[in-house]
C-alpha cells in the first residue's frame, strides 16, 4: 500500500471531504477560542474528545456492531498513539496557545505542519516534486500575508507552544501511515479521540486546571457543542477518510485554506476589517493550492502512463506499491 496514499484517485468524495475540512476546520479556530474562554484549555478539550468518541462509538456499534471494532492489541495501541500526538499534544497545544496569541497568528502558525511532512518525507526518501515543495512555500507565503493582518502580537509562550502542537501533529500523521493501526477508519478514530481526551486529562489534573461548571458562559457552551458535533465527529472523521484517499500534497492544503476561513469569521463575527492584504493573501494561497494539485495529479497520471506501458510499478515512498490505501492512514492533519 502506498504511504500518503500519494496515488489515491481524486474522486467527487475526496473533493467534498476536502471542502469539509476546508470549511470546518477553518472554523474551529474561533470555536476553540469561544471554548477556552470560560473553561480551561485541556479539560476543554477532554470534554470534547470524549463526548465525540461516545458519540462516535455508539453510532458504529449501532450500525455495524462489534465488527468494527475488531482489533489487534498492536492495532489499538497504535492508534491511542496517534490520538496522543494528534489531540493531547497537537490539538490540545492549540486551545492553550489561544490564551496567549490571536487565533489568526495559531493559524498561521499550524500551517507549519506540511512543511514539516515534506521534511520527514525527504527523511525517508519520499521526495516531493520540486514544484509539489513549490506550493507550499508558495501556500505559506499566502498564509503569512493572510493572517499577519495587523492582529494581535502573540506571545513567545504562545508561538512555542502552538509550534510545539504543530510538530507533534505532523509526528503523529507521518507515523500513522507507518504503523499498525484499525482497519475501520472511524474506529480508528473513536480511539484516537478517546485518547486524546484522557491525555487532556490527564494534563489538566497535572497542571492543575479546574473546572466549575457554574462559570462557563454560553458562549463557551456553544464553542464546546460545535467541537464535538462539527469540529470532531465531521471533520476528524471526513478526514480519517480522506487521508486514506487522496495525495498528501492535496490533503496538506488545508493549512492554506484554514486561515482564509478564519480571517472571513473574524470579519463576520468579531467586525475584523478585510482589507487589500487579505484577498492579496486569499489570491496566494489559491495559487499555492493550484500548484499542488495540478502537480500531484500530473504525477500521478505519469505514473499510470508508465504502468500502463508495462515498465512495472513505479515505486512510492516506502511501501512502493500503488494500490490505494484503506481509509485507516492517516497522514497528514491540521491541528484543530
Amino acid at each position: 500500500m502506498t504511504v500518503n496514499a500519494p496515488d489515491a484517485k481524486v474522486t467527487p468524495a475526496v473533493w467534498g471531504a476536502l471542502a469539509i475540512v476546508y470549511v470546518v476546520w477553518g472554523s474551529t479556530y474561533l470555536a476553540i477560542a469561544l471554548a477556552v474562554e470560560t473553561i480551561p484549555p485541556m479539560f476543554s478539550g477532554a470534554m470534547r474528545f470524549f463526548t465525540a468518541a461516545a458519540l462516535l462509538g455508539g453510532f458504529l456499534l449501532v450500525r455495524s456492531g462489534r465488527e468494527a471494532f475488531r482489533m489487534t492489541r498492536r492495532q489499538f495501541f497504535g492508534a491511542a498513539l496517534v490520538g496522543l500526538l494528534l489531540l493531547t499534544f497537537g490539538n490540545g497545544m492549540v486551545a492553550v496557545a489561544e490564551q496567549h496569541i490571536s487565533t489568526g497568528l495559531a493559524a498561521l502558525l499550524v500551517a507549519s505542519v506540511p512543511l514539516w511532512l515534506v521534511v520527514f518525507r525527504f527523511a525517508v526518501r519520499d521526495r516531493p516534486q520540486p514544484l509539489t515543495l513549490a506550493g507550499v512555500l508558495v501556500g505559506l507565503v499566502g498564509v503569512a500575508a493572510l493572517s499577519l493582518t495587523g492582529g494581535e502580537a502573540g506571545s513567545t509562550v504562545g508561538i512555542v507552544i502552538i509550534l510545539f502542537g504543530a510538530l507533534t501533529w505532523a509526528v503523529g500523521s507521518f507515523l500513522s501511515a507507518r504503523i499498525a493501526m484499525p482497519a475501520n477508519a472511524f474506529a480508528t478514530s473513536a480511539v484516537e479521540m478517546l485518547a486524546g481526551g484522557l491525555g487532556l486529562l490527564l494534563l489538566g489534573f497535572v497542571t492543575g486546571e479546574r473546572l466549575d461548571l457554574t462559570a462557563i458562559s454560553g458562549r463557551s457552551w456553544a464553542g464546546l457543542v460545535y467541537l464535538i458535533l462539527v469540529g470532531s465527529l465531521i471533520g476528524f472523521t471526513s478526514f480519517a477518510w480522506l487521508l486514506g484517499h487522496a495525495p498528501i500534497s492535496l490533503v496538506s492544503t488545508y493549512a492554506y485554506v484554514n486561515p482564509a476561513v478564519a480571517v472571513a469569521l473574524g470579519a463576520l463575527v468579531l467586525s475584523e476589517p478585510v482589507t487589500i492584504q487579505v484577498v492579496a493573501g486569499g489570491l496566494i494561497i489559491l495559487v499555492g493550492v493550484a500548484l499542488v494539485i495540478s502537480t500531484e495529479r500530473s504525477k500521478r497520471a505519469k505514473r499510470v502512463g508508465e504502468r500502463v506501458d508495462g515498465e512495472g510499478d513505479v515505486g512510492l515512498g516506502v511501501g512502493g506499491r500503488h494500490e490505494p490505501q484503506p481509509a485507516r492512514h492517516h497522514v497528514d492533519a491540521p491541528v484543530e
